[in-house]
């Protein structure tokens, strides 16, 4: 891997790249844990391929002290034992959100919010994941080397 992106898009396009971090500040000081976050952007990480992404999110997570056998068993959300419903609807919909080529997210998604988040919180997780699927294309398509 190279030591360099392949364009140094944080300097050629500087305004778009510091916007994107006050996005990204802003998504971080919301009203969704910190921790369900961090979560969140792991899964869409590991969807989009995103090498940089997951590195970043997963040492967050591991010095946040989260269990290893929940980070293990992230990919495999729906079906592990870790995490509980708040946490499965927010991942249901980072999925659904990340995976628009299938179309549009179900109601079933949408609905499985609503026990866990108010309209805030359905529109702030929203905002995190639209904020790291963006940050994905850019490690995915530019590769930033892993820090």
């Amino acid at each position: 891997m190279s030591a360099s992106p392949r364009v140094p898009y944080a300097r050629l396009a500087h305004e778009s790249f510091k916007a994107l971090l006050a996005t990204s500040k802003a998504v971080h000081d919301s009203s969704v844990d910190p921790t369900l976050m961090e979560l969140v952007f792991l899964r869409v990480s590991q969807i989009n391929g995103c090498g940089y992404c997951m590195d970043m999110h997963g040492t967050a997570l591991r010095k946040g002290g989260i269990e290893p056998r929940k980070l293990d068993t992230l990919p495999a959300w729906h079906e592990s034992r870790f995490f509980d419903d708040r946490e499965k609807a927010a991942l249901g919909w980072a999925e659904a959100l990340t995976r628009l080529p299938s179309g549009a997210p179900s109601d079933a998604a949408f609905d499985a919010l609503a026990p866990h988040f108010d309209e805030k919180g359905i529109s702030d997780l929203s905002m995190g994941i639209a904020v790291i699927n963006a940050w994905n294309r850019l490690g995915a398509g530019l590769l930033p080397p892993l820090p």
